[in-house]
């Protein structure tokens, strides 16, 4: 074929028959203004109108008004202003392969997950008062609102500042849930309101087998195996398949808990109980016990799949903490004891030198402000 400048050729594809197929695919040819030469593109058109959709949802639809495909199939991890979402629906976060974080409505609480195969612990929740049931929650300008039966507003969750709000989202790296609004003066969007505002309280401020101190700072939780040899990297993957009381024990970190929560594996049953429980299930790397001091009266026992969202707590709150670890590696003396003490020191030495930098910084500006002055004063004198 010859060039011709400025040629434009369209073709469309159809069956053999003559029939008009489901889709249509167009060939386009143009003249190229540059090397005599054409430029050739094929366009597949599943259907026939495309709309966006108050959901942010972008679909296409076919002559017969049937969706042939959309941005995305359910919610995501974003909720938009006047977008809204009923019981049983649910935001999904992947961290990773592993992890997702889940944000999820139910018909008593609306709730943020961490999912982890078949384990799921919660780590946030809101309630409507006077058990007051949800149907569908909705994104207002001003905060996120839950309503009940006959489309009333039951709750809300407000936002902390004046400015309209234009979506929710589920952090994929935090977990945290915000409320983000639009700030013409540094261009960008920034959090009216997050679930979650202190570091320990994020499901995986720190890696496995991490501690998230009272600065905010992660101390690994390191057990000796044996031949008192040191695990490496926070000792991740040293519970993992350890079953029966010949090859495991546990051992209790004093002054720790976890903010991930699932169901009660087992209620009114003692600590030796619940610890003797994960010993024995192949899947279960750590236990919490709630001794019934919080407020109620109710012993309870949590097993866990994973070792994370562990953070120190004020001694006296009746929660003991356990992990599962190698029979044998009680910290080289085979003692729930010396481990405890050893953990606590290694956590209590990153908080002390922290505390000493802030002291240092501190005496250091003070001594610097003074030797000013008395500059100040040789010169004036």
């Amino acid at each position: 074929m010859d060039y011709s400048v400025g040629f434009v050729g369209r073709a469309f594809l159809m069956e053999t028959d003559q029939m008009v197929p489901t889709f249509k695919a167009a060939l386009s040819v143009e003249a190229a203004a540059i090397d005599e030469k054409y430029s050739c593109s094929i366009e597949v058109f599943i259907g026939d109108r495309l709309k966006l959709l108050r959901t942010g949802n972008l679909v296409l639809f076919d002559a017969l008004n049937r969706i042939k495909w959309q941005s995305f199939s359910f919610p995501t991890d974003v909720m938009l202003w006047g977008q809204r979402h009923s019981v049983a629906t649910r935001l999904t976060s992947f961290t990773n392969s592993s992890l997702f974080f889940s944000f999820e409505i139910q018909p008593d609480k609306i709730v943020l997950y961490l999912n982890s195969g078949t384990w799921k612990y919660s780590y946030w929740e809101f309630s409507p008062s006077k058990n007051r049931n949800i149907t569908f929650i909705q994104l207002g300008s001003k905060g996120l609102e839950l309503f009940g039966e006959k489309h009333r507003k039951i709750a809300q969750i407000p936002s902390q500042r004046i400015e309209p709000l234009r979506f929710l989202a589920l952090g994929n790296k935090t977990g945290n849930l915000g409320l983000y609004y639009y700030s013409p003066n540094k261009g960008k969007f920034e959090a009216s309101f997050q679930a979650l505002n202190s570091t320990c309280d994020l499901p995986l401020a720190c890696k496995p087998y991490g501690v998230c101190t009272f600065s905010n700072a992660c101390s690994c939780i390191r057990v000796f195996a044996a031949k008192n040899e040191r695990s490496s990297d926070c000792g991740e993957g040293i519970s993992e398949g350890l079953c029966g009381r010949s090859k495991a024990e546990m051992i209790e970190l004093e002054g720790v808990s976890s903010v991930l929560r699932d169901e009660p594996k087992m209620t009114n049953v003692s600590k030796e109980v619940c610890a003797n429980l994960c010993i024995d299930d192949c899947k279960c790397v750590a236990a919490l016990h709630s001794s019934g001091k919080s407020g109620t009266n109710l012993q309870e026992c949590f097993h866990y799949g994973l070792v994370r969202g562990v953070k120190l707590v004020d001694k006296g709150s009746g929660l003991s903490y356990l992990i599962k670890v190698p029979k044998g590696s009680g910290g080289g003396h085979g003692t729930a004891t010396s481990v405890k003490k050893w953990v606590l020191v290694l956590v209590g030495v990153v908080d002390g030198l922290i505390l000493l930098l802030v002291l240092g910084g501190i005496l250091y500006y003070v001594i610097q402000k003074r030797r000013k002055n008395l500059l100040g004063t040789d010169n004036n004198n």
